[in-house]
């Protein structure tokens, strides 16, 4: 087995040196990187509309990493009277280190549909809430709060952006390599592998490796587009990609 890793720096170099420890052939390949946020700027006086018993929602690591970046910058605190939630573990964990607040995460899979299941948030009626995120993410988590009669203010902190690579030149290294395993977590890195790579390459190498990916929601995309083998990890993290590769 031979695996391109396509999560961004540092967590796909981090799975690869794992993965490399372990005996497997792995090589990283990063699609995007990260940027501050255009709204990184208001991030401060968002969390001051924050009051006891409030919501405050981190989607990502990264979102965490850039908003106190920024919070340091402005000699700002967390604050202390919102409740924290967090969509998995590895961003809980990073939130709770850098405000030293307890965050609520749902042990289940990292998504929406499984964080709005935590009993603190079924009643949220009249609550603020303020969701730290990248760009053009997913809508559901806010839609669902305010179904649920709570406001939702969004603060985009850090923007995705694609990387530009030669398809054709990657494309015919990666599959002198080798590679028959792809490790993906996210459909906008997914639609940008697939549009990246030539017809002729597409066909005969990148469809027919095993795709790795992170959800349901996931490999739906991906049996779209037409990969067939697709395995879906139990959670977002390098532990559990590690788990299921295997």
């Amino acid at each position: 087995m031979s695996i391109l890793v396509t999560r961004p720096s540092p967590a796909g170099e981090h799975l690869v040196s794992r993965l490399r420890a372990l005996g497997q052939v792995a090589w990283s390949f990063p699609l995007i990187e990260f940027s501050p946020g255009r709204e990184l700027p208001t991030l401060a006086n968002a969390l001051n509309t924050l009051h006891d018993g409030d919501l405050l929602f981190a989607l990502s690591q990264h979102a965490v990493e850039f908003a106190h970046a920024q919070l340091q910058q402005q000699g700002h605190r967390w604050p202390t009277t919102p409740r924290y939630f967090a969509i998995g573990r590895t961003t809980a964990l990073a939130l709770h280190t850098n405000s030293g607040i307890d965050v609520r995460y749902p042990l289940d899979r990292e998504i929406s549909e499984v964080l709005l299941q935590l009993p603190e948030l079924q009643n949220v009626a009249g609550k603020h809430a303020l969701i730290l995120r990248g760009n053009s993410g997913r809508e559901l988590l806010g839609e669902t709060l305010r179904e649920r009669g709570a406001s939702v203010t969004f603060c985009e902190c850090y923007q995705r952006c694609a990387k530009k690579y030669d398809g054709a030149q990657e494309a015919m290294r990666w599959h002198t390599r080798g590679i028959n395993t792809l490790v993906v977590t996210s459909g906008e890195m997914l639609q940008q592998l697939w549009t990246l790579i030539p017809h002729w390459y597409r066909e005969n190498w990148l469809l027919r490796c095993r795709l790795l990916v992170v959800s349901e929601r996931l490999a739906n995309h991906a049996r779209e587009l037409g990969w067939q083998d697709i395995r879906i990890a139990d959670n977002a993290d390098n532990d559990a990609l590690l788990r299921a590769l295997q």
